[in-house]
């Protein structure tokens, strides 16, 4: 396999992620009827337009697409962990911002135990800032 080949694989892969996770998003709030809360929104922000830029830099290979998808995921990632943080307590609910509406700490799944929706969005925004680094160390 050829270098450019594991370069567009790292990227496709990255693509998927992205594309799946777009796609629970709104299984989740469409299908489920979970209302997202305030960061359940901003997270979306960053994830869905990684889907079409990512998506960009595979027809042909582009490695220039790494420039403009690892900030918004470094955002979603950054807002995935406060997320998480508020969820399990460790950050205070007077730090929440869902003051109003749905809160952002409501409890919709929970699988085996820690599996949670916020917990879902910050492993995809990792696994995905983890292949675009391993994309950036590559171009080097």
């Amino acid at each position: 396999m050829s270098t450019l080949d594991k370069k567009w694989t790292l990227l496709f892969i990255a693509w998927t992620i992205a594309g799946g996770s777009a796609l629970g998003s709104i299984f989740f709030s469409h299908f489920m009827g979970f209302a997202p809360c305030v960061l359940c929104w901003y997270q979306r922000i960053c994830l869905f337009p990684l889907v079409i830029i990512l998506a960009t830099g595979l027809f042909p290979y582009d490695g220039k697409v790494i420039k403009y998808s690892l900030p918004l995921a470094i955002a979603g990632w950054l807002t995935a962990v406060y997320h998480n943080l508020l969820y399990s307590g460790i950050i205070p609910k007077e730090l929440e911002p869902c003051t109003k509406g749905i809160s952002c700490t409501e409890d919709y799944i929970d699988l085996f135990g820690f599996l949670t929706i916020p917990m879902l969005s910050l492993l995809s925004f990792s696994a995905i800032i983890i292949l675009l680094i391993l994309l950036l160390r590559s171009k080097q």
